[in-house]
């Protein structure tokens, strides 16, 4: 190291792809300290993946019980304390702060408690403390976005949602990607009456269209008021102060809560860039090559803020690829192909690949499979829940494009698909498969009828 620098590498921002940065790096020998204002983590750990996937698990209750009546299981009824989900959340989420702390202390990183502003291409101030770094790695993720309507600052964000000091009798929900819709059915599961608004004629952009269609109707079977190319132009406080009247495309509604979710920016406020040569995406991500390098040579980025793939393995994975390239003499790129990905919705979905129309624009020739059923356990249950699965197929190659599937345990069953996408499986080697019996993962190695 050179002796005008205090590091070879200092890391602002400390969420997973931060910490994992910094800590592999150390391994690899370099002298690291990595800049946080708020608690180790990110927004994964303290305000989204982790605590989101708590309350998925405790929304999934109050369905269970109902379903369990038809396998015999008798009671005169449950009830659910907001305060017990919302404490309890609290303590795994400072458990696992403390890991983190301990991941980055057993290589020797130095953690810096602040916030971190550049200074210059190799110079970061916290406070009045300047430290000077021969890399510098930007990881600060993304913050929730919310409109300039009249009366915004009533509604909250996905950062305040899981503190509410009580469940929300009626919630509305504003956004149609995946948070949103995840809270919708959180919520609903929890026993919320929900509403979610989208400005689109159907939500989750991106996904398979088929795929949308179904989890809509699924939805609004359990109960979310799932109105699409609907629009809330303001909000206001009614008359009691309590509640808050929402101004609807279809007139006036009054909820006690209101959710934004439409959106995420780059968190680069106060970061300094004007004092480098960082330059931003015409999206006002941070603009970096294939080495998350910026145009300012010294200075590199990755994670949520760089506008690809906003997912905590997608990060873990770009910190790897960095470290290894930069300190570990292994260069390496981060491979975008095939990543498999969930919505924790109720049901859930589990998506790798292609999406149809993906395929078709890409100019594939495709076939097709799908299956829709009812699974084995609510023939049981009495539920009308169902399933869905998808298969796109390159007509020439035989390769499978895509693999999509709304129902229990879907993000489960999807990693599994994603290593056969990966290695180029074919639908021949699916149908070779056998299936485990009776599960609804068979389905994929049994459909055999293209649809028509």
């Amino acid at each position: 190291m050179t002796q005008n620098f205090d590091y070879d590498l200092l890391v602002i921002g400390a969420g997973s792809g931060g910490v994992r940065a910094a800590r592999k790096s150390a391994e690899f020998g370099a002298r690291v300290a990595v800049i946080e204002e708020a608690a180790l983590g990110g927004t994964c750990v303290n305000l989204g993946c982790i605590p989101k996937k708590l309350y998925v698990y405790a929304s999934e209750y109050a369905a269970a019980w109902r379903d369990s009546k038809g396998f015999g299981w008798q009671s005169e009824g449950t009830t659910f304390d907001w305060s017990t989900l919302r404490d309890n959340k609290t303590k795994e989420i400072a458990r696992l702060n403390a890991i983190y702390e301990r991941l980055l202390e057993a290589p020797g990183v130095d953690i810096i408690q602040g916030h971190g502003r550049l200074t210059g291409p190799q110079e970061v101030a916290v406070e009045d403390v300047h430290y000077r770094a021969e890399k510098i790695l930007l990881a600060t993720g993304t913050w929730p976005a919310r409109p300039d309507i009249p009366g915004i600052e009533l509604a909250l964000t996905s950062n305040e949602i899981f503190d509410l000091p009580e469940l929300p009798e009626r919630l509305l929900i504003v956004g149609g990607g995946y948070i949103a819709t995840e809270f919708a059915s959180i919520f609903s599961g929890l026993g919320s009456s929900v509403t979610q608004s989208y400005r689109d004629e159907l939500f989750l952009r991106g996904f398979d269209h088929d795929v949308r269609h179904f989890l809509a109707e699924e939805m609004q079977k359990a109960g979310v008021d799932l109105r699409f190319n609907h629009h809330v132009t303001a909000l206001r406080r009614d008359p009691s102060g309590t509640g808050i009247v929402a101004q609807l495309s279809d007139g006036e509604a009054a909820f006690d809560t209101v959710l934004y979710a439409t959106g995420r920016r780059p968190n680069i406020t106060d970061l300094g860039l004007e004092h480098t040569g960082v330059t931003l995406t015409n999206r006002g991500y941070i603009a970096v090559n294939s080495d998350f390098q910026t145009p300012e040579p010294s200075i590199y980025a990755l994670g949520d803020m760089t506008g690809g793939w906003e997912l905590t393995p997608v990060a873990i994975g770009e910190a790897m690829a960095f470290a290894q390239t930069q300190f570990g003499g292994q260069p390496s790129r981060m491979d975008y192909d095939c990543i498999p990905t969930a919505v924790f919705s109720q049901p859930p979905i589990g998506t790798v690949g292609l999406t149809e129309e993906d395929a078709t624009t890409a100019g594939y020739a495709i076939t097709v499979y799908e299956s829709n059923f009812r699974p084995l356990k609510h023939t049981v249950s009495g539920s009308e829940e169902r399933a869905y699965m998808k298969l796109i197929v390159d007509q020439d190659s035989d390769r499978v494009l895509g693999a999509h599937m709304v129902g229990s345990d879907a993000g489960e069953i999807c990693q599994g698909l994603g290593i056969a996408l990966k290695l180029g499986a074919t639908k021949a080697d699916f149908d070779r498969t056998v299936g485990i019996h009776p599960t609804a993962a068979e389905e994929f190695v049994t459909m055999r009828t293209p649809r028509g």
